[in-house]
């Protein structure tokens, strides 16, 4: 039987009552159990916990049910959790893993099922290989094993238990953020929740957080969990019209972080991570190496230059920027899609502790936080970045590529100046770059700009795939 279950950057996630159904979410459960036996710390269990996604509560029940039948001790969210939560736990308990029943910022449709490390991150790429091997040997079985017992049977002898992770967390970030001065400062924030796991985090740590969309709605209002502008138009309006300092935002499991300053306008994550670098260095006195994904900006480039900061580029997804983070001494690594690690927390995402950080920055810097941005451009330049997502036929994908690989002289007039092909194909340009990016599991295109000017950065977008109808702000 050929394997139909494919692992992306950080786990399996599919289309409900399509591929995500109990039977494979059966077999990837088995496989990751067999992966897990393994493990030097497996006496210690492994965390399961789940999102506010539809049915991902009983997916994670099954899970739990599947992997304690095949012999692993399981530590069960008693509540929805965040994807850091999982994580911090996981360390916390000397765990030998977590898994995350989540599909983070895709639409409504999806689900996953995410696997952590014991280090409190994203599983290495070398480890999610190995749960594929398992799940290889699990899908030439002729018959799944039989559970022997109900997930009622294993609480009852302990093989499963339900566990609190919130207090824990909270906790956690009291002794990391300095919220008694986020309280003092006067900062009026609203907070984005997208109907994901940060709802009813804040509640009682900083009550005087305003939430929207902070209740339970697995549909997330028709609107895709991902802190992006485009689904943050609620956000930005009211920040501005109710004259909020800061608003921020989490995607649907709380790893990932978008954010909006006082006048309305949305700061991506490329200036969060240039934001927060600054601030680590400048005011914190930090020091470590720097590591970005190759979609983020030239900007960090930049900044690291001037700090004498070690740089390292990594193919994107999370789990290669984790993998530095675990190896050595790492002050900040961070993403295009709005996830980043920061030195003394975890080696993963976390967008409740990156936005808590933001609000902690404003309230150091006594600046706003559209100030602080402007900041970075007069020190290091304008950097306007935009990405666009393509669907298209496997033939045009496979054509568009293609033509990449071989190489171009120019795009949209300016000369091509250099390239590299980390992860897709990206050429630079004079103050700008251009990235084409392949989707290894659908016909889809990722198109990358950075420059100096929005109006560079559309003609570059429009230039790379012509008749793709790829509109100008």
């Amino acid at each position: 039987m050929a394997q139909s279950i494919k692992f992306g950057t950080d786990g399996w996630r599919a289309v409900i009552a399509d591929d995500f159904t109990y039977e494979n979410l059966t077999k990837v459960a088995l496989a990751t159990a067999r992966y897990f036996a393994k493990h030097r710390k497996i006496k210690n269990g492994v965390v399961i916990g789940y999102d506010a996604r539809f049915m991902s509560k009983e997916f994670a029940e099954k899970s739990a049910e599947v992997m304690a039948n095949a012999g692993v001790k399981i530590k069960l969210a008693d509540s929805i959790v965040s994807t850091p939560m999982i994580s911090l736990v996981t360390k916390l308990d000397n765990a030998a893993g977590g898994i995350v029943i989540t599909a983070s910022h895709n639409p409504a449709r999806y689900n996953g099922f995410k696997v952590k490390g014991d280090f409190g991150g994203p599983a290495h790429p070398e480890m999610i290989a190995q749960v594929e091997k398992e799940l290889a040997k699990v899908m030439k079985l002729n018959r799944l094993p039989a559970a022997a017992l109900t997930l009622g049977q294993l609480l009852a002898k302990g093989k499963v238990a339900h566990i609190s992770m919130k207090a824990r967390y909270l906790d956690d970030l009291a002794g990391k953020i300095d919220l008694t001065l986020i309280k003092r400062s006067g900062l009026r924030i609203l907070y984005d929740v997208m109907y994901g796991a940060g709802q009813q985090v804040l509640d009682e740590t900083l009550p005087d957080v305003k939430q929207i969309h902070e209740f339970y709605n697995p549909s997330f209002g028709g609107t895709n969990p991902e802190p992006l502008a485009q689904n943050l138009g609620e956000l930005m309006r009211r920040v501005k019209e109710e004259k909020y300092d800061l608003g921020i935002a989490t995607d649907g499991d709380a790893d990932r972080i978008g954010a909006v300053d006082e006048k309305g306008n949305f700061v991506d994550s490329h200036r969060i991570f240039s934001l927060l670098l600054k601030y680590l260095v400048e005011q914190k006195k930090m020091s470590g190496a720097v590591v970005k994904s190759f979609t983020v900006t030239q900007m960090v480039d930049q900044q690291c230059a001037k700090y004498g900061l070690t740089m390292i580029e990594t193919p994107v997804g999370f789990k290669y920027i984790c993998r530095e983070m675990t190896r050595g001494d790492v002050l900040i690594g961070g993403e295009e899609s709005g996830g980043l690690g920061v030195k003394g927390h975890l080696p993963e995402r976390d967008g409740i502790f990156l936005g808590l950080m933001l609000c902690e920055m404003v309230a150091v810097r006594r600046k706003p936080l559209s100030a602080l941005v402007q900041e970075l451009m007069d020190e290091f330049g304008q950097h306007e970045f935009r990405r666009v997502d393509l669907h298209l036929t496997e033939k045009e994908k496979t054509a568009i590529m293609k033509k990449y690989k071989k190489g171009v002289r120019e795009i949209a007039g300016y000369a091509v100046t250099g390239r590299k092909d980390t992860d897709g194909y990206k050429f630079f340009v004079d103050k700008g770059w251009l990235l084409v990016r392949a989707s290894g599991t659908e016909p889809l295109i990722r198109l990358y700009a950075e420059a100096d000017s929005v109006e560079k950065v559309d003609a570059l977008l429009a230039a790379s795939v012509p008749g793709a109808g790829i509109a100008k702000r």
